[in-house]
């Protein structure tokens, strides 16, 4: 009879094949056999196993004979992350059980942060407790390790070939909106820039149709509508952690995730004050593609009106509380000004507009137009580059 094929360790020999159960009585010898072994540990709650936790558990097995890995359990998952679990409990610990490099797998009902394998980790006695680089519990974790004499080993946080993920980050992932608005702002744009915010200053904007998807992008790219914000939340990601990361502001992510006509306080991190739907401005809004990409990050600290762009915050919150386009158009027109004032080339007149501005602080992209009423846009739609575009609310 042919014997099974037996997985290879990274370092050289085979794994042996998986020992008795601990514990278990089927096998008189198990226990002498299990002191002879060199007993390696690792926990975490291993939620939604990927790539990483693979070679996590490959490398902590590569450093002995035996490997017992614990997950926290549901309850525990709940009480320290706050998170329910996205397996019940004994499909996750067969599922584990089912990789050939773990041996031995247990469930951490502790209570202690961080310890919640406590229990296991003293009746099983490891040699080594293994731990990936950006372990929370480090201090919890190497003194355990102090008093019961096992080895504290620091291991890779992913394989090489991949970006480094987390459970958050997949399950934020699977979240991730099929669809997304991009942007228009009204006025306030650049005090959404945390080292720019102003006390008692708004950023007025509002969310747009056509929508994007990440195969369906209606719109020249760089443009000044909030499209880096759309396509990291797309993606899966935390936008308003991408755009700051960026050096930019926030108010792209937040109002695409917001949807609606949206005042936020300037600040350093969004907070909405009032939203409306938006049906003001319903056949009133157009854009207009410059013909030049716009870049934001490369232009964070020139020099500008800040005050003046405060004042229009301040008109275009007022009009957004008493629901009147024409004040909105005069925020426009300040916001506008302030662009002007930067050095941001004119843009074209137009018969029946309100008001018009730059749709980013980039100097190029899309421009928005106001109108005061949809027979004007429909006008100005006979324009080449020039689109329509419809508050959206999800």
């Amino acid at each position: 009879m042919s014997q099974q094929p037996r997985s290879v360790r990274p370092h050289g020999g085979p794994y042996p094949r998986k020992p008795a159960v601990v514990g278990s009585g089927t096998f008189p010898a198990c226990h002498a056999i299990m002191a002879s072994m060199k007993k390696v540990f690792v926990s975490g709650c291993y939620d939604i196993l990927h790539a990483g936790h693979v070679q996590f558990f490959t490398e902590a097995r590569a450093l002995g004979d035996h490997l017992t890995v614990s997950f926290a359990s549901t309850e525990v998952l709940w009480s320290h992350k706050h998170r329910r679990s996205s397996l019940p409990d004994e499909h996750k610990k067969a599922l584990l059980e089912s990789m050939t490099v773990v041996d031995h797998v247990v469930v951490g009902n502790g209570k202690v942060l961080g310890l919640d394998f406590l229990d296991h980790f003293k009746a099983i006695r490891p040699d080594v407790l293994a731990v990936t680089s950006d372990d929370n519990y480090e201090t919890e974790k190497r003194r355990l390790c102090e008093e019961t004499g096992a080895e504290y080993r620091v291991l890779a946080k992913s394989p090489p070939q991949f970006e480094p993920i987390s459970t958050t980050e997949i399950v934020r992932f699977i979240r991730a909106p099929s669809e997304a608005p991009l942007r228009i702002d009204f006025a306030g744009g650049w005090l959404d820039v945390p080292k720019h915010s102003r006390e008692d200053g708004y950023v007025v904007n509002c969310a747009i149709s056509p929508a994007v998807t990440l195969k369906e992008w209606p719109y020249e790219r760089c443009s000044g509508l909030g499209g880096s914000g759309a396509w990291a939340m797309l993606n899966g990601s935390d936008g308003v952690a991408a755009e700051l990361n960026l050096g930019v502001g926030w108010q792209d992510p937040a109002v695409i995730f917001e949807t609606g006509l949206c005042v936020w306080r300037s600040g350093q991190r969004p907070s909405l004050e009032l939203k409306r739907d938006g049906q003001m401005l319903a056949g009133r809004l157009a854009i207009f593609w410059t013909g030049k990409p716009h870049d934001t990050p490369g232009l964070t600290d020139t020099k500008r009106d800040y005050q003046l762009i405060h004042t229009a915050s301040e008109i275009a919150r007022d009009a957004v509380i008493k629901n009147d386009i024409t004040l909105l158009g005069k925020a426009v027109q300040h916001s506008y000004r302030a662009q002007l004032d930067e050095g941001m080339a004119e843009l074209p007149a137009v018969d029946g507009a309100l008001a018009r501005k730059y749709c980013g602080g980039g100097w190029g992209g899309y421009a928005a137009y106001l109108f005061e009423d949809p027979s004007a846009r429909d006008a100005f739609l006979k324009n080449k580059n020039s689109s329509a575009v419809e508050p959206y609310l999800r």
